[in-house]
């Protein structure tokens, strides 16, 4: 088939005939779909990319064609979401409002700002979905609905900055490959809401064609989840050089991209070396630079993300292979460090069976990975030692780990020794200035979009304390509660 077959099939699938009265015929291209998903199950992933690249069903050049989420499909997310008791109406999907007068007050033992501050009995006070005051208990207003949380912290909606939005496992427990448009946007969804539970107000996926439909349901409030930032695809090696990677940069901009994410480095599962010249880097960063994105490079060891670091691009992902010198110079030239340096490979780990045999997931690249998840701790305590050098908060969340994604800043403390209020700050304000959103969100003050949670205890003297969220708030809707 073709290049534009998938697509040809989502639109037919998806047209408005298909979906209003024609059951019987929308269940057979439903099964139809998943038969032809089986019988790709076992074909070769694009070499030379770090990961199983998304874009393979859906190449740049298809990028600046009509996508959209089928209306079925929306609704019936929305009416699971409020089943699931999420609850409410109006607004965001799925989401809870306000009370009568369209305030509420949210109350804890303390408040954590997301910049480092601390404040003791202290509440929230929410408005038309943004923060409209911080006060102490005695001095918030009696009107509207009030939410204590004795016991509690109240703390901004953290902040994932590397997630795979649409990796899923497929009908065989296996990791699924080439799945149809129709699935990937549900599973996605299903993904998003998933970690919005566990507390992750804002997510950047890197990425996938059928994210950005996914994005823009949620903006809308059609569908509830996660603010979502994507990069629409990735460029690698395979891309071209560096007139190609630029023009490539170009077309993802012109689809809506929000963000360009490389691929500069093997597979830590392939030796992670480099991959891109700095030329090209210098071209692909320059591009994306020119039309006001971000970049996010994939980049192991020190002459790939030193590369990328020179070229000026935005954030070096990964990283677990990077000596000395190379974390000075990110320091020096304030280039954004995730490391990435837990829940992806334990993951990986405790899913063996689902991903052993495909692509690169093979006996070898577990030995690789074995090794680096090692390496990468010792690198993430030489970052942390690095003066200047500004660690934000990312999973690289692929299937099996959405809603798992604390489990990172449990072992950032745990096991690499960073100081949870440094942690938090890295979920939240910093890792919202990485994003460009440090105006918006990851901090509680007065006139920022209304993202918060309740977790139980004190996740300053206990890490753990995240994994036990009570509430989440984001644009001033409830969640879970």
């Amino acid at each position: 088939m073709g290049a534009g077959a998938p697509y040809v099939r989502a639109r037919r699938f998806w047209s408005a005939g298909v979906l209003t009265g024609h059951r019987r015929r929308r269940a057979w291209s439903v099964r139809r779909e998943r038969a032809r998903f089986e019988t790709k199950r076992n074909g070769r992933p694009r070499p030379g990319a770090g990961h199983i690249l998304h874009d393979a069903m859906f190449p740049p050049s298809r990028l600046t064609r009509p996508f959209h989420l089928p209306a079925l499909l929306l609704s019936a997310l929305a009416g699971g979401a409020a089943v699931s008791g999420c609850g409410g109406a109006g607004g965001n999907a799925g989401g809870q409002g306000s009370g009568d007068d369209g305030t509420i007050v949210v109350t804890a033992d303390r408040l954590l700002d997301g910049r480092g501050g601390v404040l003791e009995n202290h509440g929230v006070v929410v408005r038309d979905g943004r923060i409209a005051a911080i006060a102490p208990a005695a001095e918030l207003p009696a009107s509207g609905e009030r939410l204590d949380y004795p016991g509690g912290a109240i703390l901004p909606g953290l902040i994932d900055t590397h997630v795979h939005l649409d990796w899923h496992f497929g009908p065989d427990d296996r990791l699924a490959r080439g799945a149809p448009a129709e699935v990937s946007a549900m599973r996605a969804v299903e993904n998003g809401l998933n970690m919005l539970h566990a507390g992750f107000t804002t997510v950047q996926s890197l990425g996938s064609a059928v994210d950005g439909p996914v994005r823009d349901a949620v903006a809308r409030g059609v569908v509830p989840g996660p603010r979502i930032i994507t990069s629409l695809g990735q460029l690698s090696q395979n891309t071209g050089g560096a007139e190609e990677l630029a023009a490539a940069v170009h077309r993802l901009a012109d689809a809506g991209a929000d963000a360009i994410k490389i691929f500069a480095s093997e597979s830590i599962r392939v030796g992670g070396g480099p991959t891109l010249s700095q030329d090209e880097l210098d071209a692909a960063c320059g591009a994306a630079a020119e039309r006001g994105l971000r970049t996010l490079v994939h980049a192991h060891g020190p002459e790939s993300a030193a590369r990328a670091s020179r070229a000026g691009c935005t954030t070096i992902e990964h990283g677990a292979l990077l000596d000395q010198e190379t974390l000075d110079l990110l320091a020096a030239n304030g280039t954004y460090y995730d490391p990435n340096m837990h829940l992806i490979f334990v993951n990986y780990f405790e899913n063996r069976d689902r991903y052993l045999g495909i692509g690169n997931y093979t006996e070898e690249g577990f030995e690789q990975m074995e090794r680096g998840r090692v390496r990468a701790v010792e690198t993430f305590r030489a970052a942390l030692a690095t003066p200047g050098l500004k660690i934000v908060f990312g999973t690289d969340a692929v299937a099996g780990a959405h809603g798992q994604n604390a489990r990172e800043a449990v072992a950032r403390v745990r096991e690499g020794g960073q100081d949870p209020a440094d942690v938090i700050v890295g979920l939240t304000s910093l890792a919202a200035e990485s994003l460009g959103l440090a105006e918006e969100v990851g901090t509680l003050v007065p006139g920022f979009a209304a993202d918060l949670i309740v977790v139980e205890g004190d996740p300053i003297a206990r890490i753990e304390a995240l994994h036990e969220v009570r509430l989440v708030m984001r644009d001033g809707r409830i969640h879970r509660r």
